[in-house]
């Protein structure tokens, strides 16, 4: 029987819905834990966790009277946490349970780490100047060439700048940088099962500058570190139009995307993965994930935020952390697979 694979699941703001998305997610996915596929770990406020445990009417244990999860308290925080509200507290709670949980993948007492939603205002507050779970755990692993991909279903999209003013993005775009991207986006596709990628990569002006009259970075620097990944043979394609490149990918013309900035690679997917009742202009379901490659350590999110206007009223759709661990799971198992290859491999071409 194989290893259960180990995820770690931080709640984010207590005074938000990830307590509640996380307590309705390990019940959704408890058959991966009596299947011994899986372990889960919650880490946050024990207390924010039974108290959304108790507002759904959920039980602390299945049928076969094994617990969902293993809870990992990571206070005690000394100011109290208001659900629904902005506050230091709950940015502490937060820090707290991601820095838990990237020790525990450090030390392999976990395998990957899968986010619920913190505030950033509450993290700035606590004292925490990040700007977001990717800077975060940058600053917590010592690793500061992340790389955010966005997935959703077998859309997915990775960005070689993101939380930057849009001044700022052209000197961004660095060979060094791309090159990064280009690399950990490939491997991330063939841990996914994907053995040969097809990687579109956007271009960053208007019709990928027009042969320079839109601009010079897509001829310039980007389409010659394009040209050493195929020369040798990888999959990578363009410079394409980011305003075509999301609908080539959609019909399966590509396996993934890298967008040069924030909102390039965003706006597509969200799109996509938020559904809205056309009826009152309500979000109906929130489907998505974040994954943070490029570190030593795994972790991949929910899509969305704390959603404060919502918090303990039982309503918080829990698709995203589902999907967001079985991106985990997937990666996870992958990962093991292509490393269990490699000496096979080295040794037939020897």
């Amino acid at each position: 029987m194989s290893t259960p694979i180990r995820l770690a699941f931080t709640m984010g703001d207590p005074a938000g819905i990830g307590p509640e998305i996380i307590a309705k997610a390990t019940r959704e996915m408890a058959a991966l834990v009596q299947a011994g596929r899986a372990e889960f770990i919650v880490l946050g406020s024990a207390a924010a966790m039974a108290q959304a445990e108790a507002t759904l009417g959920l039980p602390a244990a299945g049928a076969d009277g094994r617990a969902f999860y293993r809870m990992v308290d990571v206070g005690p925080v000394d100011a109290p946490v208001v659900t629904g509200q902005v506050s230091a507290a709950g940015g502490e709670w937060a820090y707290r349970a991601v820095e838990k949980a990237t020790r525990m993948v450090q030390a392999g007492e976990a395998d990957a780490i899968v986010t619920g939603p913190l505030s950033k205002e509450a993290l700035h507050l606590a004292g925490h100047h990040f700007e977001g779970h990717t800077e975060l755990l940058a600053h917590l692993t010592g690793q500061r060439d992340a790389v955010m991909m966005l997935a959703h279903g077998d859309m997915r999209v990775t960005h070689v700048t993101t939380h930057c003013a849009l001044a700022d993005v052209p000197r961004r775009i660095t060979p060094e940088r791309l090159r990064r991207v280009f690399d950990v986006t490939l491997d991330a596709m063939r841990a996914l099962g994907i053995e040969q990628p097809r990687v579109a990569v956007a271009g960053l002006n208007p019709h990928c500058g027009e042969g320079g009259i839109l601009g010079t970075e897509d001829d310039r620097i980007i389409a010659p570190v394009i040209k050493e990944y195929t020369d040798r043979g990888q999959g990578l394609i363009g410079p394409v139009p980011g305003d075509t490149v999301f609908i080539k990918m959609r019909g399966r013309q590509f396996d993934a995307v890298v967008a040069m900035f924030h909102d390039q690679g965003h706006i597509p997917l969200k799109l996509l993965g938020f559904q809205v009742d056309p009826a009152t202009g309500a979000w109906q379901a929130i489907s998505g994930v974040n994954i943070t490659l490029g570190l030593p350590i795994l972790r991949t999110s929910v899509d969305h935020g704390t959603a404060f206007d919502i918090a303990g009223k039982g309503v918080a759709n829990a698709n995203s952390v589902v999907e967001a661990a079985e991106y985990a799971l997937q990666l996870i198992a992958g990962r093991k697979a292509v490393a269990a290859a490699q000496p096979a491999t080295a040794g037939a071409q020897s």
